[in-house]
């Protein structure tokens, strides 16, 4: 009988396997019809609608808060089309880092089953981690928010950073990445992308420096020093997202003089949804401080537990032939019976 050889040819167009082999590259050319979409005339129009932002209103200029005119942006359907265009740009930046920089750390340190796949995922989560701090804080300063963030007009930065957060298959574990998917579309919806954005830059640096030492220890499992300081950190943020929570949404803007559910100009400042922007903060931060809690006793169990001694007691052994013959027989001659331990 001849030996039958493998199959060599290509999985079939536009099945699972197909689009999971190429999904880079179809994506790729799914962007780049966008991108040419700008060069004629035509489809300029609807090309321009995928890759700028929309919506935006020039305010008028004055002498108390800003000397020149501002623009800002408030949102609309036509923001679907732009965020769709950013996840294929997310995609295709997520096959690069991937296929550039871990598969090759990946070959060189033959890592376990296990170990592989948290490093791709560090390693996917701390690039967009870094990026995300970088462009938010860029914002921050060149918007001047952090000097007055109880500025809450409606501005669709805060909303973008989320682009990446949707590419990942959703697991149990990932239910504080969806909370914050929530928070996002929260901040977006009601007109809080300022005070979110700020929260997002110090949510995401904490877990920006987790996914890092995470990096560190799998190609050296005695770094420790990354997860001391982010443990730290992490308490630290969550207060520090609560106080700020708190002082913009209890205080800040419960003393504006618009107090008026206005759905026209965007106005949701209402006893009502301030109360559930800050209980929906508090809860979340209250379950992530649960989750860590948890997590920290953890590992303090095992770690205590695999560094117990554990001190075995010698059998008593006597010698001589008496000593064996008044075990088996009792004291002066009388037999003793076993003693059994019933366990309920």
């Amino acid at each position: 009988m001849a030996i039958r050889k493998k199959s060599t040819k290509n999985p079939p167009v536009l099945s699972h396997e197909f689009i999971l082999q190429n999904h880079a590259d179809i994506v790729s050319c799914v962007a780049m019809v966008f991108l040419l979409g700008l060069m004629f005339k035509i489809t300029a129009k609807a090309s321009i609608i995928c890759v700028t932002l929309q919506y935006n209103v020039t305010l008028p200029a004055t002498e108390e808060q800003a000397p020149e005119s501002a623009s800002v942006y408030y949102y609309g359907i036509k923001d679907l089309a732009m965020v769709s265009f950013y996840m294929l740009v997310a995609i295709i930046t997520h096959a690069i880092i991937q296929e550039y920089v871990l598969d090759k750390i990946n070959r060189q340190m033959h890592f376990s089953k296990m170990k592989h796949s948290k490093f791709n995922e560090s390693g996917q989560l701390s690039a967009f981690y870094l990026f995300s701090c970088i462009w938010g804080t860029f914002i921050l300063i060149s918007e001047n928010y952090i000097s007055d963030p109880t500025i809450c007009g409606g501005w669709l930065t805060g909303f973008m950073l989320f682009l990446n957060s949707t590419s990942r298959k959703p697991k149990k574990e990932d239910i504080p990445h969806q909370l914050v998917l929530f928070h996002i579309a929260g901040a977006y919806l009601l007109n809080l992308n300022h005070l979110g954005l700020i929260l997002l830059v110090l949510h995401y640096f904490v877990e920006f420096l987790f996914h890092i030492s995470r990096l560190f220890y799998f190609s050296d499992e005695k770094y420790q020093k990354g997860f001391s300081l982010w443990a730290v950190l992490f308490v630290w943020g969550r207060l520090l997202i609560l106080v700020l929570s708190v002082l913009t949404v209890g205080f800040g803007l419960a003393r504006a003089e618009n107090q008026k559910l206005d759905f026209s100009a965007g106005n949701f400042n209402v006893s009502a949804v301030r109360i559930a922007v800050l209980a929906s903060i508090c809860i979340t931060q209250a379950f992530m401080m649960w989750k860590f809690i948890n997590f920290q006793l953890r590992r303090w169990r095992e770690h205590s537990t695999f560094q117990a001694p554990t001190v075995k007691k010698k059998p008593i052994v006597t010698k001589g032939r008496s000593s064996r013959k008044g075990t088996e027989n009792g004291v002066n001659g009388t037999v003793t019976l076993p003693k059994i331990k019933y366990s309920l």
